[in-house]
C-alpha cells in the first residue's frame, strides 16, 4: 500500500531525531510497502462521504482543513462540495499594500504612495524600493493563503506558479511580478491554451526567459525551449520535438519587448524574423509562414500554439502534472491507462479547459481510493499554512496590516528554511518535488528540513512569535475547547489524532498517549476529567490551569512530531 510506503520512508528519517520511539511509528513500521497502487479509474465516486473523505478532499484542494471548513461542508454530497470548490465566488484579493518602512539611506525615496495603499501601479523602479516591494508581495501572498476562501483557487494559483515558474529576484520589477501573479490567479481555472499565450507575452516572463532580448539578429532559444520542454509537451518518451524545433520556435517569438511605463508587452516588426519556419515530423512538418506586419508577431504566435496544442502530448503531460499535484507522484502503466489517458482525451475534447479535468479527477473513485489518502508529504506551504489554519491561529484585523504582514513574513521565512521559497522556485523547472524522479515529494524531507519542520510546530505550540507587541501562537486551552468533549480523555485523543493526522491509530497507541501525557502516568481517566472540569469552573486556579495547558500543549506537540503529521 503506497500510503504505508510513505509512512515508512518518513519514519526512517524522523527516528533519527526522536529521543524515544513513537508508538504510532513502531506500529506503522510493521506494515508492508510492497502493495501496488490503486486500480480504480475515473468512474464517479459512490462510496461513503464522511469526515475522513471530506478531510482528504479539503487537504488536497485547500491549505489545511479547518474545523469551520469541515462544519461548512458537512452533510453535503461529494458532488455539491466539489462543485463549490471548483467555482469560487469570492472576489480576487485586494493587491498588496505599502507596509514597509524605507530606510533613510535609500537614494530614491518611496513617497508617491501613502502607507497602507497599494504600490502595484506605482512605477518607482529603484532597485532598493523594488526589493522592499518584492518582500511585500511575498508577505501578501502568504496572507492570501492563510485567509483563503473555500475554493481550489489558491491551490491552483500555486500550481501555475510552479508550472510557469519565474524567480522574483531575476525579474526584479515588482510591478511585473504582481501582474504575472494576477494573471495566474485570475486564469487559474480557465483555459490552458489561452493562459499559455498570455504567459508567453507576460512582461515578467519576457524578462525571466529573455524574450525581450529575442531578435532576428540574435535569436534567443530560452523560452522556445521551455514552452515545449516544461510548459506544454514535457520530456516524456513520446515528446519527440527536436533541437531544430526549438530554433524555429525561437524565430517565431522574435520581436517582443516590454514597455516599463504601461507594464505591457509590444511587438516590433523590425526586430522580428519574417522568414518561414519549418518544424519536424513531430509537428507534422508544419511550416509557419513568416510575417512582417504590425500584427505578424501575434499571428505567428497563434500558429505556434495551434501547432503545439495539436499534438497528443500536451494533454497527457498536463494531466500527469495535475495528477501529481492533487493525487500522487507515482504514475505506473495502470494509472496511465485508467487515469491519464482518459483525462487527456477529455482535456482535448474540452478545448483545453481546466475545469472539466479537475471535476472528473476529484469526483473519481481513484481520488477517493483508500490508497490515495495520506500518501503525499506536505509541501512546506501545506505544512506551515495548514498548521496556522487548522490550529485556529488568530491574526490581527485587516486594518492592522502592518502587524499581519510581519506575521506573514515570519511564515515566509519558515517556508524558505524548509526549501520552498514562495515566489522564488529553484529554477524554471519549479520545485523538484513535482518532477524529480524517482524521489518526487520525498525531496521535501531530509536531515536539514525535517528538524526545521518539527522546530516550526514546536515553536508555534510552545512560545509562538511576537511582532509589534502582538503574538501568533497555538493556544492549547482555546484549541481544546474546539473539540466535542475535551474532558473525556479517550474521546479527546481520538478526535485530536483524527484532526491532526487524518487517520485513526490503534487503541494501544491511544492508551499509551493518554497515560503518559494526559494522566501523567496514572491509570484512571478521572485524573484528567477532574483537572479539565476544574479549569472550566475555576480558570483562576493558576496551578491547575497551568497543568492542563501544559498537558494539552505536550500532547499536541507530540502528535505534530510524529511522521504521520508530515502527510496529507
Amino acid at each position: 500500500k503506497r500510503v504505508y510506503f510513505k509512512y515508512k520512508f518518513i519514519n526512517l528519517r524522523s527516528n533519527l531525531y526522536c529521543k524515544h520511539p513513537h508508538p504510532v511509528t513502531m506500529e506503522r513500521n510493521r506494515l508492508t510497502e510492497n502493495v501496488p497502487p490503486p486500480t480504480t479509474g475515473l468512474q464517479p465516486y459512490a462510496g461513503s462521504f464522511g469526515a475522513p473523505e471530506l478531510r482528504h478532499l479539503l487537504r488536497r484542494t485547500l491549505f489545511g482543513a479547518t474545523k469551520a471548513d469541515m462544519a461548512y461542508f458537512s452533510g453535503k454530497s461529494v458532488t455539491e462540495v466539489i462543485n463549490e470548490l471548483l467555482n469560487p465566488t469570492a472576489p480576487l484579493p485586494a493587491p498588496p499594500v505599502k507596509e514597509y518602512v524605507v530606510a533613510a539611506s535609500t537614494l530614491v525615496p518611496d513617497t508617491n504612495i501613502a502607507a497602507g495603499t497599494t504600490w502595484v501601479g506605482d512605477l518607482n523602479n529603484d532597485g532598493t524600493i523594488a526589493s522592499y516591494r518584492r518582500a511585500s508581495f511575498k508577505k501578501w501572498w502568504v496572507g492570501n493563503l492563510v485567509n483563503q476562501d473555500r475554493s481550489i483557487r489558491e491551490k491552483m494559483t500555486l500550481f501555475w506558479h510552479n508550472h510557469f515558474a519565474t524567480e522574483m529576484n531575476d525579474v526584479s520589477n515588482a510591478q511585473y511580478i504582481y501582474k504575472h501573479h494576477h494573471l495566474l490567479r485570475s486564469s487559474a481555472l480557465g483555459n490552458f491554451k489561452t493562459l499559455t499565450k498570455n504567459v508567453t507575452l507576460d512582461p515578467a516572463m519576457l524578462v525571466y526567459l529573455n524574450g525581450q532580448l529575442n531578435t532576428a539578429a540574435a535569436p534567443d532559444e530560452n523560452y522556445a525551449r521551455e514552452i515545449q520542454e516544461l510548459f506544454c509537451c514535457g520530456k516524456g518518451p513520446d515528446s519527440l520535438y527536436s533541437e531544430a524545433d526549438v530554433k524555429a520556435a525561437a524565430k517565431v517569438l522574435t520581436g517582443w519587448r516590454n514597455n516599463a511605463t504601461t507594464l505591457t508587452a509590444y511587438f516590433t516588426a523590425s526586430r522580428h524574423d519574417a522568414t518561414n519556419k519549418t518544424f519536424s515530423s513531430f509537428y507534422n512538418n508544419t511550416v509557419i509562414t513568416g510575417r512582417n506586419s504590425a500584427t505578424g508577431g501575434e499571428q505567428e504566435l497563434d500558429d505556434l500554439l495551434n501547432m503545439i496544442f495539436a499534438t497528443q502530448e500536451v494533454a497527457k503531460y498536463m494531466c500527469r502534472r495535475l495528477y501529481r499535484w492533487f493525487v500522487y507522484y507515482d504514475i505506473d502503466d495502470t494509472v496511465e491507462q485508467n487515469i491519464i489517458t482518459p483525462l487527456a482525451n477529455l482535456f482535448r475534447s474540452s478545448n483545453y479547459e481546466i475545469l472539466p479535468v479537475l471535476d472528473k479527477l476529484l469526483k473519481s473513485e481513484h481520488f477517493f481510493d483508500a490508497l490515495s489518502s495520506g500518501c503525499v508529504i506536505k509541501s512546506p506551504a501545506e505544512l506551515v499554512i495548514g498548521f496556522c489554519r487548522e490550529s485556529e491561529i488568530a491574526f490581527q484585523p485587516d486594518t492592522d496590516y502592518f502587524t499581519n504582514y510581519g506575521f506573514y513574513n515570519y511564515l515566509v521565512s519558515w517556508m524558505n528554511n524548509m526549501q520552498q521559497s514562495i515566489g522564488d522556485p529553484p529554477d524554471v523547472s519549479g520545485w523538484k518535488a513535482y518532477y524529480q524522479e524517482p524521489q518526487f515529494n520525498e525531496v521535501w524531507i531530509n536531515s536539514d528540513t525535517l528538524p526545521k519542520r518539527n522546530q516550526f510546530t514546536d515553536t508555534m505550540v510552545v512560545s509562538g512569535y511576537t511582532f509589534n507587541s502582538k503574538k501568533i501562537q497555538l493556544d492549547p486551552l482555546a484549541y481544546a475547547r474546539t473539540f466535542s468533549n475535551p474532558g473525556d480523555p479517550n474521546l479527546f485523543i481520538a478526535e485530536l489524532t483524527e484532526r491532526l493526522l487524518g487517520l485513526d491509530i490503534s487503541a494501544t497507541s491511544k492508551a499509551q498517549l493518554k497515560k503518559d501525557i494526559l494522566l501523567n502516568g496514572q491509570s484512571l481517566d478521572i485524573y484528567w476529567t477532574q483537572a479539565w472540569d476544574l479549569y472550566i469552573s475555576t480558570p483562576t486556579n493558576a496551578a491547575n490551569t497551568t497543568s492542563v495547558r501544559t498537558k494539552i500543549r505536550d500532547l499536541v506537540k507530540y502528535l505534530m512530531n510524529l511522521a504521520e503529521y508530515q502527510l496529507a
